[in-house]
C-alpha cells in the first residue's frame, strides 16, 4: 500500500482539489457535482447524501458538463426559492 496527499479546500459551492498529480476543481451543491480532475478529464456525479450511493460519468474531450452545470443552477435557485432543504443524515 502506498502513501496519497489529497486536500481539497471549499469556497462555497466551488470546491478546489490538491493531490501529487496536481489541482483540480469541481462545483455542485448536495449531491451533484461536476468538475475537471487535473489532467483535464472532465466529469459529473449524483450521489445520495449521507449513503455512499452514487453515480459518476467522465466525459470525452471537447463536451463540456454545460447539462450538469444547468441542472446544478435549476436545483439551486429551486432551494433559495423554496427555503432550506432537508438534510438526509
Amino acid at each position: 500500500m502506498g502513501f496519497f496527499f489529497r486536500k481539497s479546500v471549499n469556497f462555497g459551492p466551488l470546491r478546489v482539489n490538491f493531490s501529487r498529480s496536481g489541482v483540480g476543481y469541481s462545483v455542485g451543491a448536495g449531491g451533484f457535482r461536476t468538475g475537471v480532475r487535473p489532467n483535464g478529464r472532465r466529469y459529473s456525479r449524483v450521489t445520495i447524501p449521507g449513503t455512499g450511493l452514487g453515480y459518476q460519468q467522465e466525459h470525452p474531450r471537447g463536451t463540456g458538463c454545460l447539462l450538469a452545470i444547468a441542472t446544478l443552477g435549476a436545483a439551486t435557485v429551486g432551494a433559495a426559492t423554496l427555503g432550506a432543504l432537508p438534510v438526509i443524515r
